[in-house]
């Protein structure tokens, strides 16, 4: 499965919104530096999917807040 996320790093909070386009707003704790808040995506998505994260990846979007990230749920 492929969804379109939107990163706000440097939160206060770390949740997950889904937007009207249903799309997700990932709000995550870590700044966007070093690769940090990626990995901080990932595990926030494992959680919510109950997937391992080795089963995420981000497609495209690496360095932006507009993400297209694929989840592997054939298990």
């Amino acid at each position: 499965m492929q969804i379109k996320v939107k990163v706000k790093p440097n939160s206060k909070m770390q949740k997950i919104e889904e937007a009207a386009d249903r799309s997700l707003i990932v709000y995550l704790k870590s700044p966007p530096v070093d690769g940090k808040a990626n990995e901080e995506l990932i595990k926030v998505l494992s959680e919510n999917f109950h997937v391992p994260q080795s089963r995420i990846r981000i497609k495209s979007g690496l360095s932006s807040r507009q993400k297209l990230i694929e989840i592997d749920t054939d298990l």
